[in-house]
């Protein structure tokens, strides 16, 4: 057992100078791989600092520009919100307007129309009614003497014409 003993305290003293060596291999990787890192971030910083100072030269320059820019839009606006309540004010007085003035010619139209249509009816009533009578009268006059005249020139046929007859009898 003495022998696995010493054997085992070998090995786990080669283990632990194994280790130490990675470690120190390790420190080494660490500390070149950090020089490299450290020489990049300087030649980063050597070529993106003028980048950023520029950058930052033309923000602080156009930032007052920037807010004109905003501050006129912002003015704008308020100016065409403005306007586009008066064209409503505007387009509603005239809406409105339109719309009395529409009421005022319907009801001129409608006194028009119940006027031309209350003259139309007195027409019917007292010319168109008695002219109507009048040329039934005048219509009956002519018919009768169509019949005289009939009569005359054929002479005193009565009943020879069963037709003559019928209509003579019809006018009496």
């Amino acid at each position: 057992m003495e022998t696995w003993l010493m054997i085992f305290s070998i090995v786990a003293a080669i283990a632990l100078v194994l280790q130490g060596a990675m470690l120190i291999a390790l420190f080494f990787e660490i500390r070149e791989t950090n020089k490299k890192l450290n020489n990049f971030v300087g030649e980063l910083q050597t070529r993106v600092g003028p980048i950023l100072t520029r950058a930052q030269i033309l923000l602080e320059d156009a930032q007052p520009r920037i807010s004109n820019m905003i501050a006129d839009a912002s003015q704008i606006v308020y100016l065409a919100r403005g306007q586009a309540q008066k064209m409503d004010r505007v387009l509603t007085d005239a809406s409105d307007r339109l719309r009395g003035q529409l009421n005022h010619v319907d009801r001129i139209l409608t006194g028009a129309l119940e006027a031309v249509e209350d003259a139309g009816t007195q027409f019917r009533s007292k010319v168109w009614g008695p002219m109507h009578k009048a040329s039934a009268l005048l219509q009956g006059i002519k018919v009768g003497l169509d019949i005289l005249r009939s009569r005359q020139r054929r002479g005193d046929h009565r009943g020879d014409d069963p037709r003559e007859q019928t209509e003579e009898e019809l006018f009496i």
